[in-house]
């Protein structure tokens, strides 16, 4: 038998993120790819599998911890040869005894926490050089804030930064740090509502709980207008079932989703303003040169966005293959942390199930988003007679900060154009 390590995987660029559930317990067995724990990002949250199978010995994180990537899960002992475990006991002795006694590093010497009274909010503890222990959502919030998490010792379980103690001392932040925080008044406490008649709590699920204050944040602190258009996609639809009928078994189709981000990556090229991010202190944004679209999915979860990379270098049959695989890693929850990286763009689809217009929620730091209707059949008149065309409605959202309603209107208007006449786009 020998005990292994289980480490938390690389996940580039994301330097911290929080455990949130763990599966397992002391004394459990394990397979190969059983869950070990979930971990979680802005938007979603992913199990984290086993690479071995084995007895958990000893784990090493709790929930609310935020962890690094490399950090220890937890020891799970194997199964393996006395020779392997004989060989991996000796050689750590042996480098000890010829390695010089380490020295002792003296512990830094505490700071005492100072209270401040943060303007109209409660007392809150500053600690300065703390380690910040938040979720992601919420250093996001700061950021928007203005407010240095350093400088606070959160009311949450084992000390967690909440986005209450964040509004809180957003009076402590430095003038002009941000244009975009303010405070919201605390929402009145719920009636007694079975005093009418059955009623059942349920708990959110994990992804509408870590979405949910991203969307509310979004809301309140970009200035939403929604453009709305039609366009019309007869032909593009004979075209995809033609391109269907072709293909070999086994091959990935084309749904009409494909066609529209191929034109969204053409338009957005077209449009570099909507394609970009507005910095915190709103004087300037960040013109993004590459054409990153998220797409919605609908999981038994809650929604997800992964994210199709370079959707402009792409053909249409590997933007259909990035989509398929995808979705399905969404539904399936196997998504990693580089799927749902990256966006520069949105697109959030109701197709599938209905709806004549929608205003979709902007994803900040993006500046615009398209929602998808369902396509209906409308009459044309053609000059001589009624001729029945297949339409799509779609919207546009955008932060009218950045982009203004004649712009919208010329970039829906572009958008229309390179649906209808999907060789324009491709060229």
């Amino acid at each position: 038998m020998a005990v292994e390590k289980i480490v938390i995987p690389d996940f580039g660029d994301v330097q911290e993120i929080t455990v949130v559930e763990i599966f397992v317990a002391v004394g459990d067995t394990v397979a190969v790819e059983d869950s070990l724990i979930a971990l979680e990002s802005e938007k979603a949250v992913m199990d984290i599998p086993s690479p071995l199978a084995g007895v958990i010995k000893e784990i090493l994180v709790k929930e609310d911890d935020v962890v690094k990537s490399g950090a220890v899960i937890a020891l799970v002992e194997t199964a393996g040869s006395p020779e392997e475990k004989e060989e991996k006991e000796e050689k750590p002795v042996k480098e000890q005894s010829a390695a010089e006694p380490a020295k002792e590093e003296a512990a830094p010497k505490a700071t005492k926490p100072e209270p401040v009274k943060a303007e109209g909010g409660p007392v809150v503890t500053q600690q300065k050089g703390a380690v910040s222990h938040a979720t992601p959502s919420v250093r996001i919030f700061a950021r928007e804030q203005g407010v240095d998490l350093s400088q606070i010792v959160g009311n949450g379980p084992n000390g967690r930064i909440l986005q209450e103690d964040v509004l809180a001392a957003a009076g402590k932040a430095p003038a002009g740090a941000s244009t975009q925080g303010f405070s919201l008044p605390a929402a009145p406490p719920l009636e007694d509502f079975s005093k009418y008649g059955e009623v059942e709590e349920r708990v959110l699920g994990r992804i509408k709980k870590i979405s949910g204050p991203h969307l509310h944040r979004s809301w309140v602190t970009v200035p939403h207008v929604t453009h709305f258009e039609e366009a019309d996609i007869t032909e593009i639809e004979e075209f995809r079932k033609d391109l269907n009928s072709t293909t070999k078994e086994g091959a990935v189709k084309f749904s009409p989703l494909i066609f529209i981000t191929k034109a969204v990556a053409a338009t957005l090229k077209a449009f570099p303003f909507f394609n970009c991010s507005l910095v915190p202190e709103g004087d300037k944004v960040i013109l993004k040169k590459f054409y990153n679209i998220g797409v919605a999915v609908d999981t038994p979860d809650g929604l997800v966005v992964p994210v199709v990379k370079d959707v402009d270098k792409k053909s249409l049959t590997e933007i259909a293959e990035d989509v398929l695989k995808l979705s399905t890693n969404a539904r399936s929850g196997k998504l990693g942390i580089g799927d749902l990286q990256g966006a520069t763009f949105t697109i959030s689809s109701l197709g599938g199930i209905g709806g004549t217009g929608f205003t979709p929620i902007v994803s900040s730091p993006q500046v615009a988003i398209l929602g998808l209707s369902r396509s209906y059949m409308k009459p044309h008149w053609d000059g001589e007679k009624f001729v029945p065309r297949l339409t799509l409605p779609f919207s546009v959202s955008y932060d009218h900060r950045v982009i203004d309603g004649a712009e919208a209107a010329r970039f829906c208007k572009t958008l229309r154009m390179n649906i209808e006449d999907m060789k324009r786009t491709l060229i």
